[in-house]
């Protein structure tokens, strides 16, 4: 799990984050910009592997990136 206190993302954009058919691009607390193309590769990385990667987030207040590998849960079970 990663958090942060920064802009945080809304509802709508959330939902834009993992999908290569979408455009998402902000600037952040410091106005750094970034292409989205990152989370779009880690959440491929992490399905293939049998995992999930999402994120929670109020506007205003940050964000929550989880993670959950197969690897992971398999030992959360032994």
């Amino acid at each position: 799990m990663w958090t942060d206190t920064g802009v945080g993302i809304s509802k709508e954009n959330m939902d834009k984050l993992f999908r290569i058919d979408q455009q998402l691009r902000s600037s952040g607390t410091a106005n750094e910009k970034g292409t989205g193309l990152g989370l779009i590769l880690c959440k491929e990385l992490v399905d293939k592997h049998g995992g999930r990667i999402w994120v929670e987030s109020d506007p205003g207040k940050g964000s929550k990136f989880l993670l959950y590998t197969a690897d992971s849960v398999n030992s959360e079970l032994s």
